[in-house]
């Protein structure tokens, strides 16, 4: 069995050090930019009554992917978090004073029981922003920013954020075809990316739409040009509808106030594959490689109601971390470079010394600086081996000479220099190679 045995569950995984460090990283530079925009933060728990969840994202999602249990002590179902945005409806609900326009961020794990490969993952971290409370083009072109901000913290280049309005393909499937329910057409369109044109013409035709209905779809997903060109084009066929013309105005209102439209494009072959969302969507895909969407969301304008009893609309966006990292490791965007947090190693030459040393370890950490110590009382070209393989930047070096002269003698490794100086003066000495 050896190694095998001890694995984590299928789709879960453990996290060494070099990756944790650049997680934390990520994660902290994309608070920064949440924050930035005005947003505030909130936690909800990881599980939720199954009740609370059920109804809201759709017959695959609660049938095939959410985990639930029954709790043998008390009876009651319960699912893990599937996203953030429905336990965002159930927190407005039990917190009534929220005052609106609430702009809050949440970030945090969430589980799906969906088949792992690559950039799919049953438990995964998601990076939410939402705004509850306002209709208008200039909240969701808010969410958008945020988005694109974060992909230009990270430096990232070849990224598109696809947007469309469901109210569009909506309008046009009962223009064209007389469909009132457009969920399974959405469901089979949602799947273009893994399945291909051809399988999801497959999943149409099954689901009993004839060849020429079947073709009217493919052709309205594929319409092509730039924005202002799609834009014209759908108005030009379908304006006459007063869902699309109300969409191409939210639509046409979200690109005025977006902050760059070079990274924007109207794509009606999005759909996004969750039920509730009512409106404008967006996803933002990279061309390489091909590991699907690293953000999604849109407008929810209905969810809220299910919670509240009252229309109270709401639009939202979320980074989806582990593809963000995966991507942007393969691209380069990221080193795994740093393989701990600690800044300072203090080699200890003898055990007479370690007083000394615990001296000097103590004024370090006092002063702010990540510092560790042997505590295996190894010898000397072991504790050097260690702090080598781990890449840490500065050693310090206490023996009997340091002891008895009062002095530290730093090495810092990047510029291969060594110097003795008095103890009272390291602080300030080791903060100038702080890296």
């Amino acid at each position: 069995m050896g190694k095998k045995k001890f694995r984590p569950p299928k789709g879960f995984r453990d996290f060494p050090p070099d990756i944790m460090l650049l997680r934390k990283e990520v994660l902290s530079r994309i608070e920064r930019v949440f924050q930035r925009y005005g947003f505030d933060p909130i936690e909800t728990p990881v599980l939720e009554y199954w009740e609370v969840m059920a109804g809201k994202y759709g017959e695959e999602a609660e049938n095939k992917l959410m985990w639930r249990f029954k709790d043998p002590w008390s009876d009651r179902w319960y699912a893990l978090r599937y996203d953030l945005t429905v336990p965002l409806a159930r927190y407005l609900a039990t917190h009534s004073e929220t005052p609106l326009p609430f702009k809050r961020y949440h970030i945090g794990p969430v589980w799906r029981h969906e088949d792992p490969q690559r950039g799919r993952y049953r438990e995964f971290y998601q990076c939410d922003v939402d705004i509850v409370g306002s209709p208008y083009p200039e909240a969701d072109a808010e969410i958008i920013n945020v988005i694109d901000s974060v992909m230009k913290e990270f430096n990232f280049s070849n990224y598109v954020i696809r947007l469309s309005d469901r109210r569009i393909l909506k309008a046009i499937l009962e223009i064209e075809l007389g469909l009132k329910d457009s969920i399974p057409i959405y469901r089979a369109i949602d799947k273009l990316d893994k399945i291909g044109l051809n399988g999801v013409k497959g999943l149409l035709l099954k689901s009993g739409l004839s060849p020429d209905d079947v073709g009217k779809i493919i052709d309205i997903i594929s319409i092509e040009g730039s924005n202002e060109e799609v834009l014209n084009t759908i108005e030009s066929k379908y304006g006459s509808s007063k869902l699309v013309k109300e969409s191409l105005t939210h639509l046409r209102g979200i690109l005025e106030f977006v902050e760059d439209e070079s990274h924007i494009k109207i794509d009606l072959s999005l759909v996004r594959g969750l039920d509730y969302y009512t409106g404008p969507i967006h996803e933002t895909v990279v061309s390489k490689p091909k590991i699907g969407s690293l953000s999604g969301g849109g407008r929810y304008d209905d969810l809220l109601e299910m919670f509240l009893g009252k229309k109270v609309p709401a639009t939202g966006g979320s980074i989806g971390v582990e593809r963000l990292i995966d991507a942007g490791i393969e691209l380069g965007v990221f080193k795994l470079s740093k393989k701990t947090i600690t800044q300072v190693y203090v080699v200890v030459m003898n055990e007479e010394c370690m007083r000394y040393a615990l001296d000097v370890v103590k004024a370090l950490r006092n002063a702010g600086i990540n510092t560790s110590f042997d505590v295996t009382r190894s010898k000397e070209e072991k504790q050097r081996k260690y702090a080598k393989k781990l890449n840490i930047p500065i050693l310090i070096f206490i023996g009997d000479k340091e002891v008895s002269n009062n002095t530290v003698t730093i090495y810092v490794r990047e510029r291969n220099e060594r110097l003795e100086v008095k103890k009272e003066s390291m602080i300030k000495e080791v903060k100038k190679y702080i890296p």
